[in-house]
């Protein structure tokens, strides 16, 4: 699933073209987490109000 790294000079995009699993974990990594932290927090505040 993930290919040798052939780049001479290895850069961000390069390694985050080494295939869909790259692509799913840095994508998880990035908007998906904090997502879960932006609604446990939120959830927090409501429960609060309330």
């Amino acid at each position: 699933m993930i290919d040798p790294f052939v780049d001479v000079v290895p850069s961000f995009f390069a390694t985050l073209n080494q295939g869909p699993l790259t692509l799913t974990l840095f994508l998880h990594t990035i908007i998906v987490l904090p997502m879960f932290w932006i609604y446990k927090s939120e959830k927090k505040r409501l429960e609060e109000e309330a």
